[in-house]
């Protein structure tokens, strides 16, 4: 089973953004995307796997090891530039995406971390060990659209483990040594998330050697949603993607 959706190929878009999911996300929360994004851009959204269309496939349970299985995926998919853009759980992954591909000599343009800490200043939650019903106390508390999904019962069970798992493998994530980034990075945050603080998202800038800029935008955690437009405008704006043809 792919690793990608790609709600609309593009055979002559100049650049492909691969967007990685929350914890608990999968692909079809980044599906608007393609129709908002300029046509120059392809989007790739990543689907880890127990969830969606790939429920049958194992849970990867080592952010480590999911991270190479993403990078190799997108090796084929690297005949043209390509940035990251991962939300919460997903701007780590891309971070470590991005290092693997730095390693191999296919750098990405461009690192998005949307919503996060940076990888070398994790908090101590341990939302994973928690009952079902904290599990879902959480997930609401963040809010988001998956969190609707949990108030019914039967769906609950299905989505239950995938958002268990995500939860640690993202808790069970230690940063390694290693080369340092020379990619630039772009850390965005909601101005009223309350897992993440403007000092924290600044630290992103200490893991690599390029540009880093930092962006707060009205929200919580899950201010993209609301501000979907204003984020891919400053992806486009720091891409230097005309919008529209």
């Amino acid at each position: 089973m792919s690793w990608f959706r790609c709600p609309e190929t593009r055979p002559w878009a100049s650049m492909r953004l691969f967007c990685l999911p929350h914890a608990g996300g999968s692909a079809v929360f980044y599906r608007p995307w393609a129709k908002e994004i300029s046509p120059a851009v392809e989007v790739h959204a990543v689907q880890y796997p127990g969830r969606a269309d790939r429920m049958a496939d194992a849970f990867v349970t080592d952010a480590h090891q999911l991270a190479r299985l993403v990078a190799g995926a997108m090796a084929p998919l690297l005949d043209r530039p390509a940035a990251l853009f991962g939300h919460s759980m997903g701007a780590v992954l891309a971070y470590e995406v991005a290092r693997l591909l730095q390693e191999r000599g296919s750098a990405p343009v461009h690192v998005f971390a949307s919503g996060a800490r940076a990888p070398h200043d994790r908090g101590d939650e341990r939302v994973a060990e928690r009952d079902d019903d904290g599990v879902v106390e959480e997930m609401l508390k963040l809010g988001g659209t998956d969190a609707e999904v949990l108030q019914d019962p039967e769906l609950r069970e299905l989505v239950l483990p995938y958002v268990r798992n995500d939860f640690a493998l993202i808790e069970g994530y230690a940063h390694r040594p290693g080369a340092r980034l020379s990619v630039p990075v772009t850390a965005i945050i909601g101005d009223a998330d309350p897992h993440v603080t403007e000092e924290q998202a600044a630290r992103w800038g200490e893991l690599t050697d390029g540009r880093f800029a930092l962006k707060a935008l009205p929200g919580d955690h899950f201010y993209l949603v609301e501000r979907q437009r204003e984020v891919i405008a400053e992806v486009l704006r720091t891409l230097e993607v005309p919008a529209a043809y």
